[in-house]
């Protein structure tokens, strides 16, 4: 599938890729993932680091391309989906195609490693880190805060891809605290496909119990902590 079907804006401002490598803060010891290595600028930088390095790239134009950009490090590229795989890493580092920011955050909701810096959309990053009722708080702002502690870095201008996308993104930082099984991430987005009802009949709805009394509330007023509790298969801790 190529890479523009997949919304990429291929990040090319040399100040914000050294800005990233910067804030990802490598140690030599570390090993360091890329996902979705675009036409390598951001690769040849973090291969530049002398670090462990594996990229994965889907399309096979800018596999080519990136395997130019690194020629000459110890930088390995693959071609495939890192989503169908479960690669060993400490630090993942990665400007991915914004249609695919829900499938990422799930993947890596499931992952034992220690940091990701990654640049997302403006609106996906708002909507991550929306609290409980507000009108932008879905079934993936749960997750991700069940799962990770989120912190905003820094501003990136639409201006610093090619093409430039129609909104400004965001250098974000997750800190995993907790890692999902897909039962629990498949849980979480079902109880909010029903966010309106009230819990214990949305709950009822979908054959899970509801193991205390929540009165009138709604699945969209749940603390991250109380969905976590609910949606955890039976039996689970």
């Amino acid at each position: 599938m190529k890479r523009h079907r997949l919304g990429q804006h291929y990040l090319n401002d040399p100040d914000t890729i050294h800005g990233i490598v910067a804030f990802a803060r490598i140690r030599p010891s570390e090993r360091v993932l890329e996902i979705g290595t675009g036409r390598g600028a951001l690769t040849r930088e973090l291969a530049e680091t002398g670090k462990s390095l594996v990229g994965y790239e889907v399309d096979h134009d800018n596999f080519d391309a990136t395997k130019v950009a690194v020629e000459g490090t110890r930088a390995r590229i693959r071609l495939g989906d890192a989503f169908k795989q479960k690669p060993q890493f400490d630090v993942l580092v990665s400007s991915l195609p914004f249609s695919e920011s829900t499938t990422f955050v799930q993947w890596l909701s499931g992952i034992r490693f220690s940091r990701a810096i990654v640049v997302l959309q403006e609106d996906f990053v708002n909507k991550i880190t929306a609290p409980p009722g507000n009108r932008d708080y879905r079934g993936i702002s749960a997750l991700v805060q069940i799962a990770f502690e989120i912190r905003r870095l820094g501003r990136v201008d639409r201006k610093s891809f090619s093409p430039p996308p129609r909104v400004d993104s965001d250098i974000v930082l997750f800190t995993p605290f907790r890692t999902l099984s897909p039962a629990e991430v498949s849980n979480i987005m079902l109880l909010f496909s029903l966010r309106r009802r009230q819990v214990c009949s949305a709950l009822a709805s979908l054959g899970m119990s509801c193991r205390h009394d929540y009165g009138q509330r709604r699945v969209f007023s749940l603390l991250p902590e109380e969905v976590h509790e609910l949606c955890r298969p039976e039996g689970g801790q």
